[in-house]
């Protein structure tokens, strides 16, 4: 047996549980793009019910019956809400258990390699984006985030899964607790700004609010119940500088860590260089923010860069390329 295996078995108990969280984040995903539909009709017959009201000219009738048929539909909405984010929580729980015994069984934080830090990092977004939902701006973002969630979770089982091993001296230092922990925040937060970045760019494309075909008009009645564009930009903005004050801190610890691991505070590897061109490019979408005036699709797009090269570093660098810092495992 490998020396370096410590409890393979619950480790695959934690796994079958991953697995247990992600088929109720796919109900969750399933309920919320279903909800998401439903109050996208709701609307739309709404306005038919005021158009046909003023047409006829019976409006006090037709409003009447409009009132009862939005009264019964928010009721179903609303259940169709609370189903989804019941869903979200549980599924959130159920990961929750399936990372702690991972740690349990490596003995150490869950966050030593891509898998670990996939499945933890997914935990935590959900976790970031439950703390958000009481803002039914955030609230309407389930099935991004969900998906995202999702995607994350099925590369990580997938792809990403080792078995559980001890870590190697550089890493076994209580500045992984606090290095690690505080890059996965900041990962969290830039993940719900992309979201919300996302959805401005799709409710600003010029494609959906031009098409006629009957598909896309069904995505831009959906998209007409996601909050202003203004609101989707500024959530974003917020969302961007949480992330960017815990990166910032990512990057100072990780230079701490480095000179008691390595006894220097700089050496050019690729995950420190990478770590600096990402503070950079936020860096940059703030100051053109708030300095310069960009502000629509220009800031959105100089932010997407900024989590494109998040998830680049996160995956293509700790597969792909060589460096003290690579900790993939695979």
């Amino acid at each position: 047996m490998n020396p370096l295996v410590l409890n393979e078995e619950l480790s695959q108990l934690s796994l079958l549980v991953t697995y247990a969280a992600m088929a109720v984040f796919t109900l969750a995903f399933l309920v919320s793009g279903y909800h998401l539909s439903q109050a996208a009709s709701s609307k739309s017959r709404i306005l038919e019910n005021q158009q046909a009201a003023t047409r006829s000219g019976n409006v006090a009738v037709l409003e009447k019956e409009s009132d009862i048929a939005t009264q019964d539909s928010s009721k179903s909405l609303i259940v169709l809400e609370r189903v989804s984010l019941a869903l979200a929580i549980l599924g959130t729980l159920i990961l929750a258990a399936g990372v702690i015994m991972r740690g349990i069984a490596a003995a150490r934080v869950p966050w030593a390699n891509l898998y670990e830090y996939s499945i933890t990092g997914a935990l935590i977004l959900m976790m970031i984006y439950l703390v958000s939902v009481r803002s039914k701006e955030v609230r309407i973002m389930a099935t991004f985030v969900v998906g995202f969630v999702l995607l994350v979770l099925g590369t990580a089982v997938s792809v990403f899964y080792v078995q559980v091993a001890s870590l190697m001296p550089a890493l076994q230092s209580y500045w992984l607790v606090i290095h690690v922990m505080v890059a996965l925040l900041a990962t969290g937060f830039f993940s719900l700004a992309a979201a919300l970045s996302l959805a401005y760019l799709l409710k600003t494309a010029n494609w959906v609010e031009n098409a006629k075909t009957k598909g896309t008009e069904n995505f831009r009645a959906i998209l007409g119940i996601f909050p202003s564009k203004e609101t989707l930009e500024r959530l974003a903005y917020r969302f961007n500088i949480s992330g960017f004050i815990l990166w910032s801190f990512t990057l100072i610890a990780g230079a701490i860590w480095a000179e008691r691991a390595w006894h220097r505070y700089w050496g050019w590897d690729t995950k420190e260089v990478w770590t600096f061109i990402i503070w950079a490019l936020y860096a940059g979408y703030l100051h053109a923010n708030a300095t310069r005036g960009w502000t629509g699709k220009r800031a959105v797009w100089l932010g997407l860069i900024g989590f494109a090269a998040v998830v680049f570093n996160f995956t293509i660098v700790n597969m792909f390329f060589k460096g003290l810092h690579v900790y993939s495992g695979l």
